[in-house]
């Protein structure tokens, strides 16, 4: 097995635990509502999760660990994406950022000013911000 192969299925594991969390906060009512599942199902393109893995995953989404990211940079870097996929797919309705809202609890930032940093990363990314700018701007709100 060459090195490539060992980051690509690393990198590929990442990215179903990722998506399993995600499934664990939005199945945390117990249902998935069709906001949510489109949602998810964006989610999966961009993540690279095929059909198979996605219904795995759907049925038993238990089964995979729940791995916030440890450093806060990672998770802005996480909601970063997971924002701008919101704008970019023009589905900023109150459902989807309740979704964002949710999985941004999942990440790690704490459910007293979610509303608050899920609102910024929103303006943030509609104002076509970078990576780097999205994330200084996050951290100035928590001094």
């Amino acid at each position: 097995m060459s090195f490539s192969d060992l980051f690509d299925s690393g990198f590929k594991q990442r990215n179903s635990d990722h998506f399993a969390s995600i499934v664990r906060v939005a199945m945390d009512d117990g249902i998935i509502t069709d906001d949510e599942k489109a949602f998810l199902d964006r989610l999966a393109r961009n993540l690279d999760i095929n059909e198979d893995e996605y219904k795995i995953i759907l049925k038993d989404y238990q089964s995979h660990p729940i791995n916030p990211p440890t450093s806060y940079d990672r998770r802005l870097e996480r909601l970063y994406d997971l924002s701008r996929m919101v704008y970019v797919d023009h589905i900023k309705g109150d459902n989807e950022v309740d979704v964002l809202k949710k999985i941004a609890v999942g990440l790690g930032f704490t459910p007293d000013n979610v509303k608050y940093v899920v609102d910024k990363a929103l303006t943030l990314v509609s104002n076509g911000v970078d990576l780097d700018t999205f994330t200084e701007e996050i951290k100035k709100m928590n001094r």
